[in-house]
């Protein structure tokens, strides 16, 4: 059993904040020398990481007073920070109004304002001083609004302070001063300045590493000190798109991009194969320490990096496997051909077909009994032409003496054959007009034929 914790009461819940756990990340790091270990920051009563800025920030504003009673706190924030300082505010008795951008999930949007908070949506896809910015309209709403502050956590050096303070100290007591590297990403950089700092003060020898999304302007900055032109990402709360005073560059070491779609992937994994639910930017910073890691390859390091925030914030997003599949985030699930027979209503046969010999007439019943639009044609085990319901019919029509005739005198050509493997996705480019059906074989023998309306149907989402 493990020891004891929380002997005493707290207070308020604003005192148990900090001194969260540190977790070895042994399966999704498994077989790599160098441990690895994430600092939970999503037990804190907030669930992520800012909750440490929160309460600092307001107290600092009380200090110097610009923050007086009945006051309001307006802050442009991705939801993290804006729930750590919803709940100092909530005990504080202070006004928050929250700017988001359209990109963050609707749970972040439910949660502020389960806390008393007003929140305004703005548009992500803005430069960064355009008057919708979800920063700009912060200060625009500053403005507009007596006795209101801004929280201003990108510039607001109280930020980096908390986590100098408090991160810090915790991962050199819990390493036991055994750490080598810290990897975190950057959203404002408060986190990895102030922590990193700290550590660096420590020993010098250690190594702080950034983590940041393809897209961002940060990588570029630290390494020409230009900004560069940087794009939309899906992760949410780090990178950025204009450089805060709050990223303490002097004491980071490097830079280092992480794909959406490898951050995202290893969120799930994280749940799936440690039982952490954390969000998008937790699945960027272990992907990139577990990258470091197998550079290193020595079991002497030691990699912390940060879990930042709990999972149930993006149940809409990184963990609905419809939005990761839309985004090419995640692959579709592959159907074969043969799974696609299986899903079909069971009112026909797998495969209706004929012999040569069979009279037109025994055709246009067979099709007409079963629902079917094409039929092949087959002898001895092997297709040998194809019978569309269309063309037969119009051709018997024409010439009604045909429907006595055998259908190898009016038979098209064969119908194409895919194997049961054979993936539906590929499926429907070979399926024409001309060439309306394929033939399924599995293990030499034909089992069934599928449409181009089998194709439709499993596309919209009825098989």
């Amino acid at each position: 059993m493990s020891a004891p914790q929380h002997l005493q009461p707290y207070d308020s819940v604003l005192d148990t904040v900090g001194w969260t756990p540190l977790i070895r990340l042994a399966r999704v790091g498994g077989g790599i020398r160098t441990p690895i270990y994430g600092k939970a920051e999503y037990v804190n009563p907030g669930g992520s990481v800012k909750d440490r800025i929160g309460l600092a920030i307001i107290e600092d504003a009380e200090r110097r007073g610009e923050l007086r009673p009945g006051g309001t706190i307006v802050e442009g924030t991705s939801g993290n920070t804006g729930v750590g300082l919803a709940i100092a505010a909530a005990l504080k008795g202070y006004r928050c109004v929250f700017t988001m951008p359209d990109k963050m999930s609707q749970e972040k949007v439910r949660l502020l304002k389960a806390f008393g908070a007003e929140v305004v949506i703005t548009p992500t896809a803005v430069p960064p001083d355009h008057p919708d910015n979800y920063v700009m309209k912060a200060k625009q709403i500053v403005k507009e609004t007596p006795d209101a502050i801004l929280a201003n956590q990108f510039y607001n050096a109280v930020n980096p302070e908390a986590h100098y303070a408090t991160m810090g100290p915790e991962i050199w007591r819990q390493t036991e001063g055994k750490v080598t590297h810290l990897v975190a990403g950057a959203g404002t950089g408060g986190t990895i300045s102030g922590a990193g700092k700290y550590l660096k003060e420590q020993n010098p020898k250690i190594r702080i590493v950034a983590g940041d999304p393809i897209g961002s302007l940060y990588t570029h900055y630290h390494r020409t000190h230009t900004l560069g032109d940087g794009h939309p990402y899906k992760v949410e709360g780090i990178g950025g798109d204009k450089i805060p005073t709050t990223i303490w560059f002097d004491w980071i070491d490097e830079f280092r991009q992480v794909s959406d779609r490898t951050s995202l992937v290893m969120a799930r994994r994280l749940a799936r194969e440690e039982g952490i639910l954390a969000g998008g930017s937790t699945g960027l910073n272990v992907a990139l320490a577990i990258e470091i890691a197998r550079e290193l390859d020595d079991p002497a390091a030691l990699i912390v990096t940060i879990l930042c925030d709990t999972g149930e914030r993006y149940l809409s997003k990184v963990f609905n496997d419809e939005w990761m599949q839309e985004n090419q985030m995640l692959e579709a699930p592959r159907t074969t051909v043969e799974q696609l027979l299986e899903r079909r209503h069971p009112t026909a046969p797998p495969l209706v077909s004929v012999a040569p010999a069979a009279a037109v007439r025994q055709a246009l019943n067979l099709m007409s009994t079963w629902g079917v639009s094409q039929i092949p044609v087959v002898e001895e085990g092997r297709s040998v032409g194809g019978l569309v319901e269309g063309t037969l019919m119009t051709k018997a029509l024409a010439q009604p003496a045909l429907l006595d005739r055998p259908v190898r005198e009016v038979m098209e050509s064969p119908f194409p054959e895919v194997d049961a493997t054979f993936s539906t996705d590929r499926l429907g480019a070979m399926l024409t007009r001309e060439s309306p059906a394929a033939l399924v074989r599995k293990d030499g023998k034909l089992i069934g034929i599928v449409s181009r309306y089998d194709v439709l149907q499993q596309m919209i989402g009825t098989r």
